[in-house]
């Protein structure tokens, strides 16, 4: 299968396309990456070099793999980072194209906005483009707890808020939300949202310092990747979250800044401990 991958691209490190290229090579997914920015490294490390690609540069990729025939064979369109609202314009032509070729491709937008304790840190407009523009278009959204609560104006503190604010976001167009980054005393929890129900995986948390980068833009290719395989949700989000836990826990046990993805690729093909389902009434 084959997915266009839109989203930030660093040189070093693992976050964007440079997050989710390689896990979905992994599974056996073609993948077409388009870069909204390219940096030397994320700007957690307090400089980097490099600049946001021009909205004209993303739609010309775009329209250069749609006349070669590359997108009428397209099963998904996946978007994380945006350099500006008129790149996302540009995707979205991505998807429409995608869709008259495919009506059975799927769109996963992953709302990147901002985080807990860091608050917005994407451009003016981005925000507004997703909640309007991009949430509709979208079949699964993965928005994290601050995105949720942004886009939805309500708490998302506890697995059930989170699931209460997730039934807001389908309300508006998609079909699934994936609410990441749950945050409890001791574990994190995610959650598989639609119309048939709710389901919660539940992790011990890993505490890293300084943060590592790019465990959302893993998830939300990870996710992706089962969903295409023929998961339902809640088996998709199991083996997604699973997948990520045991990379990161190599990550931790290595001692590295950066997503440890080459060295715990097993992980990423089939994590060593599954972290099951669980419904929320």
């Amino acid at each position: 299968m084959k997915i266009l991958s839109i989203q930030s691209a660093v040189a070093y490190g693992h976050v964007g396309n440079s997050a989710a290229v390689f896990p979905l090579q992994r599974l056996g997914f073609e993948v077409w990456p388009i870069d909204t920015v390219q940096f030397s490294n994320h700007p957690g490390y307090g400089g980097w070099g490099g600049d946001v690609l021009a909205a004209e540069h993303v739609r010309a990729v775009i329209a250069g793999l749609d006349a070669a025939g590359v997108l009428s064979a397209c099963d998904a369109v996946l978007t994380g980072y945006l350099g500006d609202a008129a790149s996302g314009e540009a995707a979205l032509e991505a998807v429409s194209t995608a869709k008259a070729h495919n009506p059975r491709a799927l769109y996963l937008c992953d709302p990147v906005i901002g985080d807990v304790g860091k608050g917005v840190y994407v451009r003016d407009g981005i925000p507004a483009f997703l909640a309007e523009r991009a949430l509709p278009a979208a079949d699964i959204v993965t928005p994290n707890r601050f995105e949720l609560e942004l886009l939805t104006g309500e708490s998302a503190a506890t697995p059930a808020a989170a699931a209460a604010a997730a039934r807001r976001l389908i309300a508006r167009g998609p079909t699934m939300v994936i609410a990441t980054g749950i945050e409890g005393p001791d574990s994190v929890t995610n959650l598989a949202v639609t119309a048939e129900g709710a389901w919660a995986v539940r992790t011990p948390k890993l505490a890293f310092e300084p943060p590592v980068h790019g465990g959302g833009d893993t998830l939300a290719a990870l996710l992706l990747a089962h969903l295409l395989r023929g998961e339902a949700a809640p088996e998709a989000l199991s083996l997604a979250v699973s997948s990520l836990w045991g990379v990161l826990e190599r990550t931790r046990s290595l001692g590295r800044r950066e997503l440890a993805l080459v060295a715990a690729q097993d992980e990423i093909a089939l994590p060593s401990r599954l972290f099951p389902p669980l419904p929320i009434i």
